[in-house]
């Protein structure tokens, strides 16, 4: 029975993991069942990639992503990819042959984003059978049910682009785990090339795995098919993906997409590195001194074509990125934050990278291999990252798995082999809670927080009350539809993607002058106001009171228009429109002239 079991997870692994998938799928739709419901895309980039999906199947065209809805008529320039658009698009109609458009949309939501989570799954089980045992992937996997700040990115409504990011970034794993060259070499390439279509954020990791693509070839003069295959694949993928996804503004030599200015960059490296792989030089120096020539060519190239681009990529203004970019949380890194938040984030990439040098040092010691050496590598280069910024967090916690899985595959064991019955028992359900990471819960109860004040649950009240459907529904009552609303910036996606009305603003960097007008517009005096929302055609005015947003304006701009509003005093030029007494909103018509 148990020879006959063994044989069955190993030879149908796949399948199995994909039931595994299939069971989580079920329980988190379950579990997150009024978050469908309620239609709850809690982030700004979830709701303008709804409006986004929206936009192309009422006939938009596959090449303009400009947002219509907002700062119309001209619209707001969004430089995302459609990539992750077509799953979320073939739900809504799959499901409106069953139901109206409005309940498609919600099923959409609440199941897209787990799909990229089959790729992470099946991936993490092929790395864990190449590095481990081919009878590890069914650890690997209840293991990642403990990274919740992983998983957060798969949840039902969070249809942004990370969660398929990092798929790809797991496939990235599995290339360089595979053996088998071509096939090794293919699925880093593509996989990377998919995810620079998408968006750059990942561009640090598959430069990573480029470097070790290489450098593995740098080692092993043998390995040349392998850094064959990912020049042609990353360079190919990229070029095609440019082709039959890139927008049309995406065009322009910009810095924060798959412009031709990083499409020329994949060409130009996909081109030197299938020649070094061509000329396969015999003596390991000339290979390293060569493709370090080749890099410091690229980057020299690169600085002297591409000099905008040597700086952020957003390439925001001093203002902008004074007033917002600067502020944003998650762009600081791990150590800024309190050992209370550092912990759940930090401690499962720690673990896992110690099983990774342990499992390097073992497999070297007895096999002489250098299996684990370029997961070891890319692993140690994500954990880095949370020391540049702490959003690199699901993508340690994710890389962490195949080091963590190997430490358990190596400590449980030997406490379940002791003769003594408490060990065994004891011994292993405690090797497994600190392995999992599963202690940090148990840590956290020494770190008590103070119960928020007032002041912070007014702001959490007003937050969840502002965005939730059932009030910005109301709104359709009482303001005329296609009205363009001058609100907050944070509020204006959620607006648009839940009501007829229009928005000036969402916080998207290459639309700075509109971030800039109304956070000036807010801050200024009425009559500073009253010229912007005259500029942006803004009829009407709604205001969240103690939205996040909103305390920023008072306590940067005292006395200011904003603040001038929240304490009663309200210009000539503004008409209270009477909303439901429950409302979280003020709304006001705008007299412009």
């Amino acid at each position: 029975m148990q020879v006959e079991l063994r044989r069955e997870v190993d030879r149908h692994w796949l399948r199995w993991s994909l039931f595994a998938w299939v069971l989580i799928t079920a329980f988190y739709i379950w579990q997150r069942w009024p978050y469908i419901y309620w239609f709850a895309l809690g982030d700004t980039d979830d709701n303008m990639r709804m409006m986004q999906v929206r936009a192309w199947l009422n006939g938009q065209s596959w090449y303009d992503l400009t947002q219509y809805r907002m700062d119309p008529p001209n619209g707001f320039n969004i430089h995302w990819s459609r990539i992750v658009d077509l799953p979320i698009a073939g739900l809504i109609l799959f499901f409106r042959m069953f139901t109206t458009n409005f309940w498609a949309e919600r099923l959409a939501a609440g199941i897209a984003p787990l799909i990229p989570l089959s790729v992470v799954i099946a991936a993490l089980s092929f790395t864990v059978r190449q590095l481990i045992s081919r009878y590890a992937w069914p650890i690997a996997i209840a293991f990642m049910l403990g990274c919740t700040v992983g998983l957060v990115m798969f949840m039902p409504e969070r249809i942004d682009h990370h969660n398929w990011q990092l798929a790809m970034l797991m496939l990235t794993v599995a290339g360089l785990a595979d053996n088998r060259q071509i096939r090794s070499g293919m699925i880093i390439g593509l996989s990377c090339a998919v995810s620079l279509n998408i968006g750059l954020e990942m561009l640090p990791y598959c430069a990573m795995a480029g470097a070790i693509v290489t450098l593995r070839w740098v080692w092993d003069r043998g390995d040349v098919m392998r850094l064959k295959v990912y020049a042609l694949s990353l360079a190919g993928g990229c070029g095609i993906g440019f082709a039959a996804f890139a927008s049309n503004a995406n065009h322009a030599m910009r810095c924060d997409a798959l412009t031709p200015v990083w499409l020329s960059v994949m060409l130009v490296a996909g081109a030197l590195l299938y020649v070094l792989a061509w000329w396969n030089p015999t003596t390991r120096t000339v290979r390293l001194i060569a493709s370090a020539v080749a890099g410091v060519a690229i980057g020299i190239a690169f600085a002297k074509v591409f000099p905008q681009c040597l700086g952020r990529p957003e390439q925001a203004s001093p203002e902008l990125m004074r007033i917002w970019l600067d502020n944003v949380r998650e762009a600081k890194p791990i150590y800024k934050f309190p050992l209370r938040n550092i912990l759940p984030i930090g401690a499962i990439p720690a673990i896992g990278l110690i099983g990774t040098y342990v499992a390097t040092w073992i497999d070297w010691k007895r096999r002489r291999s250098l299996a684990w050496v370029p997961v070891t590598l890319f692993v140690t280069f994500a954990i880095a990252m949370l020391f540049w910024q702490v959003r690199a967090g699901p993508a340690a916690q994710l890389l962490a798995l195949p080091g963590i899985t190997a430490l358990a595959w190596i400590v449980v064991p030997w406490f379940l082999t002791r003769s003594s019955a408490v060990v065994r028992v004891v011994g292993a359900a405690v090797a497994v809670i600190v392995i999992s990471g599963s202690f940090t819960g148990m840590l956290l109860h020494w770190f008590p927080v103070d119960p928020p004040s007032k002041r912070v649950r007014t702001i959490d009240r007003a937050n969840a009350r502002c965005t939730s459907l059932p009030y910005l529904l109301q709104l359709n009552r009482y303001i005329p539809a296609g009205t363009t609303v001058f609100t907050h910036v944070d509020l204006g996606p959620r607006l648009i993607d839940t009501t007829d009305l229009n928005a000036i603003a969402g916080p998207y960097h290459r639309n700075g002058h509109a971030i800039l007008d109304v956070h000036f517009a807010f801050m200024g005096s009425p009559d500073r106001f009253r010229r912007i929302a005259r500029l942006h055609h803004a009829t009407v005015l709604l205001v969240c009171p103690n939205m996040s947003e909103t305390t920023n304006y008072r306590a940067r701009a005292p006395g200011g228009f904003y603040d001038q509003l929240a304490h009663g005093k309200v210009p000539k030029f503004l008409t209270p429109i009477k909303l439901p007494k429950k409302s979280p909103f003020r709304a006001f018509r705008i007299k412009l002239r």
